[in-house]
């Protein structure tokens, strides 16, 4: 394994040219729980699976149901970023990361200070009336009761992407554009099993595809640096 932590850091000391692919095992480091793990929210009770609550027709049918979910097991506000989120942001500082593609909704690779990042899936931090779009903050969704609801009546609906609904398509592009022209291609901390999202590394063209995860994925064959381990214990390895 040694050998491997040593490769990692040569490649990335050696490319200004780097974008990284994450997951849930991004922020699990930071006390927010992935979905397919032993203790992800797969694996706990509830009167319907996680999969059916986030769903765009669960939220239509049930919203009552749905932000009760959402309070309770979306949006960690104490959460802070973790030793992969800093050196990411180190990264991009130094000129060597060119963005970060996440399908993470905690906002905290931001928070950590990167400046280029794709959000797949949305964020927690964003909230908008469905009826006139204002604009409201994700303190004002945890203070609301029931059904948040904007002062013109219309439901205030998290800017996330629900199951069933699509992603925007102007962050497919710059993802796809991102991607192709990486010199690095580090993905990290996901199944690789939900698309679209998954089928993004497709674009990747290179020979310098490092995959970090602690469980097999679909894409492990392809890699040219694969690692099982934790994010925070492989980047923990970088002077930076």
């Amino acid at each position: 394994m040694e050998n491997k932590y040593e490769e990692f850091v040569s490649l990335i000391n050696s490319s200004n040219n780097i974008v990284f692919f994450g997951g849930a095992g991004v922020s699990t480091e930071s006390g927010i729980p992935d979905f397919r793990s032993v203790d992800g929210l797969y694996n706990q009770k509830y009167d319907y699976p996680p999969e059916t609550i986030l769903s765009h027709s669960f939220y239509r049918t049930r919203p009552s149901d749905f932000f009760k979910f959402y309070r309770d097991k979306m949006i960690y506000k104490d959460a802070l970023p973790g030793i992969t989120h800093k050196a990411l942001a180190r990264l991009e500082e130094l000129g060597r990361l060119k963005g970060v593609i996440t399908q993470n909704i905690d906002g905290l690779h931001q928070l950590a200070g990167s400046k280029c990042v794709i959000e797949l899936h949305g964020s927690v931090l964003r909230n908008y009336c469905e009826k006139c779009h204002t604009f409201y903050t994700v303190d004002e969704i945890i203070a609301s009761e029931d059904i948040p609801r904007c002062s013109c009546g219309g439901i205030i609906k998290p800017d996330v992407v629900l199951y069933e609904e699509s992603l925007k398509t102007s962050d497919i592009e710059t993802a796809v554009s991102l991607i192709r022209n990486a010199d690095v291609l580090i993905v990290g901390g996901t199944s690789l099993g939900v698309y679209p999202a998954a089928g993004l590394i497709d674009y990747y063209s290179g020979d310098k595809l490092i995959l970090i995860n602690k469980s097999v994925t679909p894409y492990d064959n392809r890699a040219n640096l694969l690692i099982h381990d934790s994010l925070g214990n492989v980047f923990s390895k970088l002077s930076l």
